[in-house]
């Protein structure tokens, strides 16, 4: 029995009994290291243990008037507020089919009076003992679970980081901006989450995968960082050589991310998006893109999103003369690529949400501080 606990965090017992005798032998046996409460009816312990603080254990009387011990019982463990409180039953009622009946209904355990105090203090000294222990592993479960919660907000935040990092690296060195990567991303989780209930997409545009779509989109054009600088910032028209160079942009970014699945032994959703982007969002619906001219379903449905999402922050990023391509004129040209550039169902979603898009772009424009390359 734990004889030394604070009196402020003492175990509470009720005992419920209507002979003052053996309410007054109870008493005697536990007040020095329990919380003692009493009560002389079947209804008065009902009411008692539901209101708190509720008893840690209840030692329960089984002859009692108006409601017995076992129907006592019964009622507390048919109550979703105190099913869980142990109860151990002190009864006169000694035969073998009233204890099976006292443990069927819910009791911890069944003690035959006359008592041996030894022994009752022994027995209620272990269920409290286990309800402490019981106590402190749900408490150890639940800072453990909140501390495994933590870390992995902590190291998502630091995954979306380093995936921002690395994406920045391949935009940087094409004078794209932070900003191009944030627009489209969320480009692309609007797209998906207006294609969810589409026939066609709802199998893979599901909750999670588009969470892992917007995180994967970044990585776009992370393989620009292995291009050269003179193609990748070269200002004009690329000649048919330097475009021929700077469609391995594509190539490079998918060997990128299988290098990641090689190294780590695995992959997932995720780094799977962050493949197909990279290698096919420059593939065509009518199988005239690079880097293989995949044709229309051949084409993975995360690269047919980034391919809407990319072009359209190209055309509305656009610069001539300092004049931008009002979004009016964007969504024409885009229209005209319905079933030759895109996918005509994710070309009639972007029509659908195209003031969306334009929302992104207010919230993420920047003034031009260099004159783009040519890029695609």
């Amino acid at each position: 029995m734990s004889q030394h606990i604070d009196a402020g965090s003492r175990q509470l017992i009720l005992i419920v009994d209507d002979t003052p005798g053996n309410i007054a032998l109870l008493t005697g046996l536990f007040k020095e290291h329990y919380k003692i409460k009493i009560a002389t009816s079947g209804m008065k312990a009902l009411q008692i243990a539901a209101q708190q603080p509720m008893p840690d254990l209840i030692l329960l009387d089984v002859m009692m008037p108006e409601m017995d011990g076992f129907e006592t019982c019964r009622r507390l463990k048919s109550d979703l507020l105190t099913v869980d409180i142990p109860v151990i039953f002190l009864t006169a009622k000694n035969q073998p089919e009233d204890e099976e009946k006292g443990l069927r209904l819910g009791a911890v355990d069944y003690i035959s009076k006359p008592i041996s105090p030894a022994v009752v203090v022994a027995r209620v000294a272990t269920q409290l003992d286990l309800i402490r222990a019981q106590q402190l592993l749900r408490d150890q479960n639940k800072y453990l679970e909140s501390l495994v919660n933590d870390r992995t907000r902590k190291l998502g935040k630091l995954q979306d980081a380093f995936i921002l990092a690395m994406a920045s690296l391949g935009e940087a060195r094409d004078n794209e901006s932070a900003n191009h990567i944030c627009r489209t991303q969320n480009y692309v989780k609007i797209l998906a989450r207006q294609l969810t209930d589409h026939p066609r997409f709802k199998n893979e545009l599901n909750a999670e995968n588009i969470e892992l779509l917007y995180k994967s989109a970044p990585l776009h054009d992370i393989g620009k960082v292995g291009i050269p600088d003179k193609i990748l910032l070269k200002q004009g028209k690329l000649t048919p050589d330097e475009f021929e160079m700077m469609k391995q942009h594509t190539v490079h970014g998918r060997e990128t991310v299988l290098l990641v699945e090689r190294y780590s032994g695995e992959s997932n959703n995720f780094l799977r998006f962050a493949r197909e982007i990279a290698y096919s969002h420059h593939e065509k619906w009518d199988g005239t893109g690079y880097p293989t001219g995949l044709i229309a379903d051949q084409i993975p449905i995360s690269a047919r999103l980034m391919a809407v999402a990319d072009v359209y922050d190209a055309l509305i990023s656009k610069r001539d003369a300092g004049d931008a391509y009002v979004n009016m004129d964007v969504i024409a040209i885009m229209r005209e690529g319905r079933g030759t550039h895109f996918d005509p169902d994710i070309l009639d979603a972007f029509l659908a949400v195209a003031d969306q898009f334009e929302a992104i772009v207010q919230r993420y424009r920047e003034p031009i501080t260099s004159i783009p390359s040519a890029r695609h």
